[in-house]
């Protein structure tokens, strides 16, 4: 028994200055587990409880994108329809020029509503009352006293040239023919109104528009003068670019107020011409030479009944 007790201290003696290597340990030979206490082995309930992590992990890396809702997409159409600011933009471009082509294209369209109610048929020759004045006068049974209050109850271009007819009551043709003249004359001023500011509108705003080209295209070769090194063409594209602007701003208001100008002129001097006729079928009823044939052919009739 003594000889064994002897030879165990001999075989693991201890020696600091050794190493694992040198001892006959190697730490390549038996790993270590990274996870446990005490260098154990994680027991079912750790692999339990680690296991719900690794599962999301790999569903989430291979499951599908949610497709974008309806307050997502509802942004992105609203920014690719609103294009207003891009055209703001290029009229601020033209420059200061753009302020006076602007005015008067609100003048051309206030203006052209304001005579397309004015010179609407009902308001310029309604027909109930020039049926039912040409019809009475005609057939003889107004008087001057009823047809003076018809011609003061409505309110019309029409009406007022009649009364103008209806004063010269039982004169010549020649008189009640000036003075349904100077009731056209005044009638046609009213129709033909705001016709001139159409008319200086289409002549002004394209020299408006040529100015600006000008004044743009001066600038532009004057920064192209002053800029050294490359891009000069560039840069003297983008400036006319820009002062061709107010050109294009010119015609736009010009082609519209010309239009309007032609178009209203033309139904003022159409309403005119239907004015010029219902009055000559007046006046050869309220003349002199009108009521006296009037007089002559009822003469026969009144005896010829006897």
């Amino acid at each position: 028994m003594a000889p064994i007790a002897s030879a165990a201290p001999q075989q693991f003696n201890y020696n600091p200055n050794n190493s694992f290597n040198q001892g006959g340990f190697s730490t390549s030979s038996q790993p270590y587990p990274s996870t446990g206490q005490y260098g154990a082995q994680p027991g079912p309930a750790a692999r339990i409880a680690a296991a719900p992590q690794n599962n999301t992990a790999t569903a989430n890396q291979f499951s599908i994108p949610a497709a974008p809702t309806e307050a997502d997409a509802q942004p992105e159409e609203e920014s690719a329809s609103w294009e207003m600011p891009a055209m703001i933009q290029k009229i601020t471009e033209g420059g200061w020029l753009m302020i006076p082509l602007g005015v008067c294209s609100l003048i051309v369209i206030g203006l052209s509503l304001e005579r397309m109610i004015a010179l609407r048929r009902s308001r310029v020759i309604p027909k109930p009352f020039v049926r039912r004045f040409t019809e009475c006068v005609e057939d003889g049974q107004l008087s001057y006293e009823e047809a003076t209050s018809i011609c003061d109850e409505f309110d019309c271009p029409v009406a007022e040239v009649f009364h103008a007819a209806v004063r010269r009551w039982g004169r010549p043709m020649m008189e009640i023919e000036q003075a349904v003249i100077d009731a056209g004359d005044r009638v046609g001023d009213s129709l033909r109104r705001f016709l001139r500011v159409f008319h200086a509108i289409s002549n002004v705003t394209p020299l408006i528009g040529l100015l600006g080209t000008v004044l743009g295209m001066i600038q532009a070769f004057e920064n192209l003068s002053s800029q050294s090194g490359g891009g000069q063409s560039d840069l003297l594209a983008a400036g006319i670019s820009t002062a061709l602007m107010t050109t294009a701003g010119g015609l736009s208001v010009a082609i519209p107020a010309y239009l309007a100008y032609m178009y209203f002129s033309a139904k003022s001097d159409r309403y005119l011409g239907e004015i010029d006729k219902l009055c000559q079928r007046v006046i050869d009823c309220i003349s002199a030479e009108g009521l006296e044939n009037a007089g002559t052919a009822k003469a026969p009739r009144k005896r010829r009944a006897a």
